[in-house]
């Protein structure tokens, strides 16, 4: 089966130009003119042709207190679709004691439901005698990144020692990892005392997680980092001074990426003003924060000091919100944004003129694909990639609503946030499941990638 997607204006991270893409099955055969001989062919005329997007941070179906997210395998990849995200990078969360192994095994038996191809970052949670073999054995089954957290620590925060051990092990191993940084022993002091003094509403939430709980954690694990000499990523960065951080290692020649993630971009700290059921969707780690911050970051990604967007996906229903009606620290972390990635970077960051196209490709499909070892297969248009393909009509105009979006909740934090464009078409591995803007249920599930060491 040969297609040809013909007339838009192809974009990359490098350039854009007005040619064909033509299509073998799964993959990539040609990109510009030929004589190929199609079976079916798209008209892209006035359209965009991206790579699919690649999200490198969602948590589908994250067991809480309050119920998993709201989100598995299934509804979040359909969510994601829709939004032209064609490959998600989930987590493995064992529990306490479980193999690393174990835990992957069972996270890939979850995750087969997937309508879109998936990997994962493994999080030891704690070192035990056994964890260094299993990191081994988990990189020799294709994962390369492994996330820490500093926070959580009466759940899955690690110790200073623990997570020096990680960096050494996965360093030696020659993989990546990623971390939630902030200062959990200083942060849980500060939700202690906040409970103590009856601040229990969502606004605690934010005072009680300030700018330097982040920074200094920053600060901290990029020098543990540096000893260990293993490749750091920093997710969901948040703060103008944990960019001069990043920024000061990254010009010292270490290895040490930034991600952050559209609701650090577009929403502040004011929304943690009005009631309850106002304010306790933005009920997420770290907390949303001042103007000068996104200021700060929108001028760090378009430096290209922040090299990916990810959206932490991890949604949550107003009903297991509410599990922290009376007291803010058992509202469950987290929101969907999977489904809005691509329209709020086109809407707000191309058109807006903070960002040009090849630089939202860049963020959201290239450099997710390079840093996580899914390059050469993924996050590009060339000959021989997967034909992971998104047409975009860059001229419709939409409202976010929970009311209209794809996500599994009744939650949306970018409520009524008007959106340019909408994905017209969309190709996972050859299979078109978006077809002239109407759903086509994909015929074949996604698949586990496994992937390759970092790109350096």
């Amino acid at each position: 089966m040969i297609t040809r997607i013909k007339d838009g204006t192809v974009v990359t991270s490098k350039q854009m130009q007005k040619t064909d893409v033509w299509i073998e099955n799964d993959k990539i055969k040609h990109v510009g003119h030929g004589d190929f001989l199609a079976d079916r062919t798209i008209n892209a005329a006035g359209c965009y042709v991206l790579p699919g997007g690649i999200d490198p941070h969602v948590h589908m179906h994250l067991p809480t207190p309050a119920g998993p997210s709201s989100d598995d395998f299934y509804t979040g990849s359909f969510a994601a679709l829709h939004g032209g995200t064609t490959t998600i990078i989930d987590f493995v969360t064992p529990q306490p004691g479980q193999s690393l192994v174990d835990a992957l095994e069972e996270r890939q038996t979850e995750a087969q439901k997937s309508q879109i191809d998936y990997s994962f970052h493994v999080s030891p949670i704690e070192w035990r005698d056994t964890t260094a073999k299993e990191l081994e054995e988990c990189f020799d089954r294709g994962i390369t990144s492994f996330k820490i957290y500093m926070a959580y620590k009466q759940a899955v925060g690690l110790e200073d020692d623990e997570v020096e051990k990680v960096l050494q092990t996965v360093g030696r191993l020659g993989g990546m990892v990623t971390v939630h940084a902030e200062m959990g022993d200083e942060i849980d002091a500060l939700r202690d005392k906040a409970a103590r003094a009856g601040n229990v509403g969502p606004a605690a939430h934010r005072d009680t997680r300030p700018n330097h709980t982040e920074a200094d954690a920053v600060k901290k694990v990029i020098e543990m980092a540096a000893v260990a000499s293993c490749p750091l990523y920093i997710v969901h960065v948040s703060t103008r001074e944990s960019m001069e951080h990043i920024r000061n290692a990254q010009a010292k020649g270490q290895q040490v990426i930034a991600e952050t993630c559209p609701h650090y971009l577009l929403l502040d700290e004011s929304k943690y003003a009005g009631t309850f059921e106002e304010t306790v969707k933005y009920v997420l780690s770290p907390p949303l924060r001042t103007e000068a911050d996104q200021t700060a970051l929108w001028q760090a990604l378009k430096d290209g000091d922040i090299s990916t967007i990810g959206t932490d996906h991890c949604p949550f229903t107003l009903a297991q919100k509410s599990a922290g009606k009376d007291d803010f620290r058992k509202i469950p972390n987290g929101a969907g944004g999977v489904e809005h990635r691509i329209p709020l970077l086109y809407t707000y960051g191309v058109l807006s003129e903070k960002i040009s196209l090849p630089k939202l490709v860049d963020v959201a499909c290239t450099q997710p694909a390079r840093i996580f070892g899914l390059y050469p297969q993924k996050g590009d248009i060339k000959p021989g990639f997967d034909a992971d393909l998104l047409v975009w009509d860059s001229e419709s105009k939409n409202t976010i609503s929970a009311a209209s979006h794809h996500q599994n909740t009744d939650l949306n934090i970018y409520e009524g946030f008007k959106t340019h464009g909408h994905v017209k078409w969309l190709m996972k591995n050859g299979e078109i499941v978006i077809e002239d803007g109407e759903w086509n249920n994909p015929k074949t599930p996604g698949v586990f990638l496994k992937r390759d060491k970092i790109l350096s």
